[in-house]
This record gives C-alpha cells, sequence and structure tokens, in this order.
C-alpha cells in the first residue's frame, strides 16, 4: 500500500478546519453525515458546536451521533436530544441520533478478528458521504480517541458498543461494563468496527483531527482531567489509520512536559495496537507523507 497523505496546520481554527477539508480534494456527495462528539454533560473539553458550525455549513451537513452504553445524559434518545439542545448542537445544525429507533443495521465484517458483524445506528442508511471530525485526546479505556474511535464506537448504537467493548459477547448496557474484554481484544473490535463503517461509506468519506484541549480523559467523561499538552494542531487525511498515526507521532516527538503523563494513559490502555489491527485488517495505512502547510 501507498503511502497516505496526511495533511497538518498548527493553527487551530474554524476555517482552518475547513482549509484541511479542502487539502484533501475530495467533494462528499449527496446527504453528508457529520460525525462528532456530543460531549457529556459536565464535561469542559468537548468541542464547541459554535467551532465545528462553518465546517458543518460548508458540506451542508447533518451532525450524527448514537447513544451510549453507560450512565449519563446520553444513553437514551430523549436524554440525548435534550443534551444535544443543551449542549447547543440542535440550535445551529440538524441532528440525527441514528439509533433513535431500531432495529440496528448490522454491517458485515468477513475478515474481523474479533467481530463478523457491527452493530450500527439504522439511520446510516440515509446519508450518502460522511465527514469525521474528531476531537483527539486520551481515552480512559482505550487510551486515546480519535478517527478509528469515531468510526467504530461512534457510530455504533447502543448494542454495537457493548459488543466492541466485550468483545462480542455482551448486547445488554447493565452487565457490560462487568464483561469486559481483555484490552487487547477490545482493540482489536474497535478496529473491526471501524472497518465496516469505512468500508461502508468508502470512496465517500474523510476524516479531519484536531488535536487541542489534550487531556487524559475523553468527551464522554462528566468528570474530566484539564488538558495535559499544549494544543498541536489540525491534521486531515482520506485515511483514517494514517490520521491516527501521524496525530501519535506528534505526541511522541513532542517536547511538551505534559506528554509523558498522556502517553502513560496511551501505553497503559494498549492505545496504539488499535492502529496497528486496524493497519492489520488493511482499510488503511501507518506509512504515511505528512504534508505541512500554513
Amino acid at each position: 500500500m501507498e503511502k497516505a497523505k496526511v495533511y497538518f496546520t498548527k493553527n487551530i481554527t474554524p476555517e482552518k478546519v475547513i482549509e484541511m477539508y479542502k487539502m484533501l480534494d475530495t467533494p462528499l456527495p449527496g446527504k453528508v453525515a457529520v460525525k462528532v462528539h456530543s460531549g457529556e454533560a459536565g464535561n469542559q473539553n468537548y468541542l464547541r458546536p459554535e467551532f465545528m458550525k462553518p465546517m458543518v455549513e460548508y458540506v451542508k451537513g447533518t451532525i450524527v451521533e448514537c447513544n451510549t452504553a453507560y450512565a449519563g445524559e446520553r444513553n437514551s434518545t430523549k436524554k440525548h436530544e435534550k443534551l444535544m439542545a443543551d449542549h447547543g448542537w440542535s440550535k445551529y445544525f440538524d441532528v440525527d441520533i441514528m439509533d433513535a429507533e431500531g432495529p440496528d443495521l448490522a454491517l458485515d465484517i468477513p475478515n474481523g478478528k474479533v467481530l463478523k458483524k457491527n452493530m450500527v445506528g439504522k439511520n446510516i442508511v440515509n446519508y450518502d458521504s460522511m465527514l469525521v471530525l474528531s476531537h483527539f485526546k486520551g481515552h480512559p479505556v482505550g487510551g486515546y480517541g480519535g478517527a478509528i474511535k469515531q468510526l467504530s464506537i461512534g457510530c455504533a448504537s447502543t448494542v454495537g458498543k457493548c459488543l466492541i467493548h466485550s468483545g462480542g459477547t455482551v448486547t445488554d448496557q447493565n452487565i457490560v461494563w462487568d464483561n469486559m474484554a481483555e484490552q487487547h481484544v477490545f482493540c482489536e473490535a474497535m478496529a473491526d468496527a471501524a472497518e465496516s463503517v469505512a468500508e461502508y461509506f468508502k470512496g465517500r468519506i474523510a476524516y479531519v483531527n484536531m488535536m487541542c484541549n489534550l487531556s487524559v480523559d475523553c468527551d464522554c467523561c462528566e468528570v474530566a482531567e484539564d488538558p495535559c499538552m499544549s494544543d498541536i494542531g489540525i491534521l486531515s487525511s482520506l485515511d483514517p489509520v494514517a490520521l491516527d498515526k501521524a496525530c501519535m507521532d506528534l505526541i511522541y516527538r513532542s517536547e511538551d512536559k505534559g506528554r509523558d503523563h498522556f502517553l502513560e494513559r496511551v501505553e497503559s490502555r494498549h492505545g496504539t495496537h488499535t492502529i496497528d489491527a486496524a493497519a492489520k485488517l488493511g482499510f488503511g495505512t501507518k506509512e504515511y507523507e505528512l504534508i505541512v502547510c500554513d
């Protein structure tokens, strides 16, 4: 597989998000799903809708999310829709909780190492293309969160999230956290699930990672640790594996005083194993060319 192109700028503004998307030179056709992280109630680090607004408007997109599988304000459609309103998403955009009503859509994963099917919100079929806008940061379970996590956990229904976390054994959110898979299995299940969504939108999907508010905790945490590193920049690619690998490489090369704390979170959760597993599945590559933009 030839090297993927990953574009990078140190400048973090709403306008630069659009510029980095334009660098991909791949217009998204038809009705565009824009996958973001809505932010759990109480979280201080998630990227606000005002920041995303110019980009979402540029592609005339619909904000899409799925319900969670843990206690909080996003684990039922009614609560999630209220939170989307409280956080301002519904003020600016059309919002679609893709698994608001069942049944879920099963996406096949023929070469999946852990999962052979991924359960996603059925409303995904209403979209012709997808823009994945990811806040790159740490994660209490996955080690880090970026494009691959947005494809996998982000697009999975509640049942799908349970299957990923349990390594394909549990569909009930009430018991999944007592039946977590071994860490390497969970990472591989995330890669499997991510492949199914990447393949579903193949040729009609683009990715932008924003490396700011770099906490070791995810935007899914109601009580998240404050950022431990300075902002790094915005990266874009048509390859989610190369994109996440480039982000991690920038972390490793950083001389920021908070780098080691961030990496302890990633390495203690074997976070980069997700990137390795995704590359082995073949829907992306770890080999990339970093193209620095003004």
